[in-house]
């Protein structure tokens, strides 16, 4: 497997720190030309996705270890930055919630256990499931998605080899392919760089498809500190005639920056 092949780099342990950060920057210039080769398979996958969102569809990601804890991350940011249920992006991970912080040891060589874990959220056929799997032969992703295609889901991969049976097992395959790993086999460097990428573009497209941006403002965010009120009420400002305080107050009245814009409207009528 490319992931796990040998580094271009030898004897680390004799080189500086300066030279260690060289390499390693190096190696991570090569990612966005990988991940832009894979556009055309995202946009794919993308599109089918945005089809059964429409109709009520929801997205889950699947993995374990490093790719797991990228599909849980991604997950979690949609809610706050789009102001999105927190079921409409979900990341579930081999070995349960306590396998974030920690690795629970063979959890992702069950083949029966990710469809399990996806059945405790009653998925049906309108739900899309990615696969999340640098090596491409994680046990846990391969069998969540071949039950989940056979149960009518949308099925994608994110995999960084090729040929790979996590791939094979989804109607819709990502292979980004960054090459070997600055430190051999080490996959949460170049192919979690990747994933993480490729995680964002799927993620942020799906929401600006489904109407929560606006230019470019995230008009539904949610205003859950001091700061996101000040950028809430910036963006007021700047779509309206009103001055930051009474931006501010509309914001503070209607409780988003959507709501306060169509307010606005209304009171310019």
């Amino acid at each position: 497997m490319i992931t796990e092949s040998e580094s271009l780099f030898n004897d680390l342990e004799k080189m500086n720190t300066f030279s260690l950060l060289k390499g390693i920057n190096s190696e991570d210039q090569k990612i966005a030309t990988a991940v832009e080769m894979a556009i055309p398979k995202i946009e794919l996958l993308i599109e089918a996705i945005f089809q059964r969102m429409l109709k009520g569809g929801r997205l889950f990601y699947i993995g374990a270890g490093t790719s797991g804890r990228l599909g849980i991350l991604d997950a979690s940011e949609c809610p706050p930055t789009f102001g999105v249920d927190h079921g409409l992006v979900n990341g579930i991970i081999a070995g349960g919630d306590g396998a974030i912080r920690r690795a629970v040891e063979f959890a992702e060589d069950d083949q029966n256990q990710a469809w399990k874990d996806l059945k405790h959220h009653d998925v049906n056929n309108l739900d899309s499931i990615i696969g999340i799997a640098a090596s491409g032969k994680t046990p846990y992703v391969e069998g969540g998605l071949k039950m989940a295609g056979l149960h009518g889901c949308i099925t994608g991969a994110i995999v960084c080899n090729l040929n790979s049976s996590v791939a094979n097992a989804a109607s819709f395959p990502i292979e980004v392919i960054v090459g070997p790993e600055f430190i051999t086999g080490s996959t949460r460097m170049k192919s979690g760089t990747a994933q993480k990428l490729i995680l964002n573009m799927i993620s942020t497209t799906l929401m600006i498809k489904l109407g929560h941006i606006k230019g470019n403002l995230m008009i539904d965010m949610q205003l859950s500190n001091d700061k996101l009120m000040d950028r809430g009420s910036e963006m007021v400002k700047n779509l309206t005639d009103l001055n930051f305080k009474e931006a501010l107050e509309l914001l503070k009245k209607f409780g988003s920056v959507r709501k306060a814009m169509e307010a606005w409207e209304k009171i310019k009528k």
